[in-house]
Order: structure tokens, then sequence, then C-alpha cells
């Protein structure tokens, strides 16, 4: 990564603004720490709205030629970059756990998602096609042509620090947009290091810029900036609707992948075992904190006990610790205040009258143990907010109509899941849930070449396979008369 020297307690990194490594204009920086250990790893710049205006101007310089690039020239720079994360993904991933705490595997997986989603879009990058239309009158010709939308500026969240750039940068770049891209306070290394490999692929300068910071005042100058054609974010409900008021101000397109709150539902006649392994992966990858894992548990009454008996053997046996090492399956939280919600969700429920079967303890004061609840009240917190870390609360039900209108309670709407072995349940059930991703018998239904997007308030817009492309372009319509 790019580095000064540092002053003992890490590395000092630049911010990646019009093809150069710069640092904040007064020189401040603020610190990376490893959820782990709390050390300081790393320094960045701590920016404001004058570099953020300076990365967006630059953006802005930029898009003419490259928007007026051939797409396979765009599409083989792309490729260029998919090519060297796989080269150094091992690199990328163990700079990923030591500044979001996830374990090296999840890590590693995270890496190859990345750039599946690099490799995608540079596929579709010769693919954006316009078309024809019959005229109704003699001597016209109508044509739709599909061209790039222009500046983006895209602020990524901490959970997924490599996959959610991509995901919106990579579909941008194929398009013929710039971008310039606001990472999360807690894991901005990993969005330099990518910011490295496109540099690296000969990317013009201003194409991509990468900028770190006080996200308040960088996030109100992409919203003011008159080049800004788009504001992409992943991140909470709540700061999804500030941005799309003040996006409404300049009517910049939106796309928000915003809160989850993701039902997780076995039906009595579903292979218990797969149901409860797919439980695990989806609702402890990350710690919980994913946005589409689940966060209810509903489990048909007949099978409930032998449900639950073998969703507690699995989750007690994940091994806890330092993401770096090869064993861990559960890495820290991310910070204290994301330790505190999971603990204040715990003991309401607690409290409430639902019982701890396995976990419900704090460990070495960053993680928290997997746990799984029962007799959780119907009142409890953790069944009405994202609790954003691995608990596991189950609720019995009794019947398909009940347990679908449980799972659509709710104002969210981004994932769901369910198991079931009947044909017929599993094509009423994905239709009838209120949801923009939905995995029968599938824990982890997200892939480059589909849509990624929310219902209701878990946001607008989809990343992912043609539709995330399409999501960068205008659509013009010319008539021309012959």
């Amino acid at each position: 990564m790019n580095s000064a020297a540092g002053d003992g307690a890490g590395i000092q990194t630049l911010n990646w603004i019009n093809g150069k490594w710069t640092g904040a204009d007064g020189g401040a920086t603020f610190a990376v720490r490893n959820p782990a250990t709390r050390e300081e790893i790393a320094r960045v710049p701590d920016c404001g709205p004058a570099e953020a205006r300076r990365a967006l101007d630059a953006a802005a310089a930029a898009f003419p030629a490259w928007a007026a690039l051939p797409a396979l020239d765009r599409a083989n720079i792309l490729f260029n970059v998919y090519a060297q994360m796989l080269s150094q993904a091992r690199e990328l991933a163990m700079l990923l756990t030591v500044e979001n705490g996830k374990p090296i595997k999840e890590s590693l997986a995270e890496i190859q998602y990345a750039a599946d989603f690099v490799r995608w879009s540079a596929e579709e990058a010769r693919r954006v096609y316009g078309e024809t239309i019959p005229a109704s009158v003699v001597g016209k010709r109508h044509l739709v042509l599909k061209q790039p939308l222009g500046v983006v500026a895209a602020i990524t969240p901490w959970n997924f620090p490599s996959a959610m750039i991509t995901r919106k940068v990579a579909p941008a770049l194929a398009a013929g947009c710039t971008v310039v891209i606001k990472p999360a306070e807690q894991t901005p290394l990993s969005a330099l290091a990518l910011a490295e490999l496109f540099a690296a692929a000969k990317l013009p300068p201003g194409v991509l810029n990468v900028i770190t910071g006080n996200p308040e005042p960088i996030a109100k100058e992409m919203l003011s900036h008159a080049k800004v054609r788009k504001i992409a974010f992943t991140g909470s409900t709540e700061v999804g609707k500030i941005l799309m008021r003040g996006a409404a101000d300049g009517l910049k397109r939106v796309a928000l992948e915003l809160g989850g709150h993701a039902p997780f539902i076995v039906f009595a006649d579903a292979d218990l075992d797969k149901a409860a392994e797919g439980c695990v992966t989806n609702k402890f990858r990350n710690s919980g904190q994913t946005c589409i894992c689940a966060n209810r548990v509903y489990v048909q009454q007949e099978a409930h006990d032998a449900f639950v008996k073998k969703l507690v053997e699995r989750a007690s046996a994940l091994v806890v610790g330092d993401g770096l090492d090869e064993k861990t399956q559960i890495g820290p939280m991310i910070d204290e205040q994301g330790l505190k919600k999971v603990v204040e969700h715990l003991e309401d429920a607690r409290k409430r009258g639902a019982k701890v079967l396995c976990g419900g303890r704090v460990k070495d004061e960053r993680w928290y143990e997997p746990t799984v609840l029962t007799n959780v009240p119907p009142e409890s917190r953790i069944l009405h907010e994202e609790t954003f870390g691995p608990v596991a609360p189950v609720v019995p039900f009794k019947t398909e109509d009940e347990v679908v209108r449980l799972a659509n309670d709710t104002p969210y709407g981004l994932a769901a899941y369910f198991y079931t072995k009947d044909v017929s349940r599993l094509f009423r059930v994905a239709e009838a849930l209120e949801y923009g991703i939905v995995g029968a018998n599938d824990p982890s239904p997200g892939v480059p070449q589909a849509p990624f997007g929310g219902m209701k308030e878990s946001g607008m817009g989809r990343e992912g396979g043609k539709w995330g492309l399409e999501e960068y372009v205008e659509v013009k319509h010319v008539s021309i008369g012959i």
C-alpha cells in the first residue's frame, strides 16, 4: 500500500485523487484500528469539503474522455484489475481481516466475490446495447441510445469493504462513468488497496478517486456538487433517507442498499440438518454483521425442538477468536458501539423472558459469543430491529400464512430465507415474501450475475448483473427524419 514514514503506531496512508497520492490539506489524520486488538494499524487523511470537491472536479474533468473510450478498452482495464485481485488475494484478505476483524477464510471469500464483480462488469461493458423502434409514419427512424450517466459518488460500508466497492465501481466504470469513493472510517485500507490496483492497471487520472474523512461534510459536498449525477450508498436506512433528501435538490439519481431484518423460515417438511447448517452459515457469517443475515428464525412447531437442538449444537461449536487465526469462525465486533447494540438486544429479550440456550456473553470485551434464544416474546426489540450481531432468536409458528405474515410485518425488505421440500410451497412463499432477495433452501443467494437490492425501507435500485450496469446509463431517444 502507498505509505510514508509512520510514527510507530502504524503506517501513514494517503488518498488517491486525480491520479496522485495525497493527504488532507491541513495534514490531519485519523486512526484505523484492528477490532481484535484495538491497536492502531494505520492513519489515513481526515479530509473534508475542499478535498472532496477536488476529487469530484477531477472525476468530472476525466468523464468525457473515459466515456468516449471504446468499451473494449474499458473492459481490458477491468480484466487487468481482476487478474491483479486474484494474484494478490491473500494480501488483500489479510488487510481486510486486520481492519475489519472477519475470519481470514471469509475475507478470502470476499476478495473472490469482489473480483467476480470486476470480471462480470468487464464482460458486460461490451453489451450495453441500444435499440431501434419501428416508426409510426413514413420518413422517420427511432433509435434508443444508452450512454454513461456521469460522475458517481459512492459511499461504502465497513462490513464488506472490498465487495461493496467493486459492486458499485466496476459497473460504473464499465458503463463509462467516473467515480469518487468515500469508504467507511473503520475500513478505509481495503479501498486504498483497490485504488492501487486500478492505478497499476493504467486507469486514467481522475476516473477513480478515493477520499477518506468525516462522512458528513464529504457527503454534503457530493450532494451539492453540480456534476455528480448519482449517489450510490450502502448503509443504514436512517442515513439513506438523509442522502435521498439531499439528492432531491439536484434531482440526482440514487441507489440505496439499506438496512434489513431478514426472516429465516424452517418448515416442518424441510431437511433439518441442511436448514440448521444454512442458518449457521447465514446468521453467523462476519459475526452476524451483514445486512442480509437472518435476524429472526421462525420454525414450524412440529420441527421446533429438533431444529433448535441442531442449531445449538452447531452454534456452540463455532470457534471464536482473532480473524487471522485460520481456525477462527467468529471474529470480533467491529467496534464498541456495535457490541453495545448486541448486548442491549440480548438483555431486552432476556428481561422479557427469553431463554438463552448457548452463548449470551461478551468475551474479552471485543467478541460476542454465538447465541441462540428461544421463548422470545413478540415485543422484544430483537424481533423488530436489526441486531447486526451473532444472536439468533428462534420463534415457533403454526401455519404458512401465519409465518408469511410475521415475515412481512416489518418496514424492511432486503433478504429472506426459507427451507422446505414442498415444491408448491416453494413457489407460493417465494412469491409472497416482500423482499428483494429470497433464498429458498439457499443461505447464500448473492452472486455477481444476479440483482441485489431491497424493497420498502431497505432501499431502491439494484446492484449486480445487467441490472446493476443499467443503473449507470442514461436512455436517450433519437428521432431521425429521412
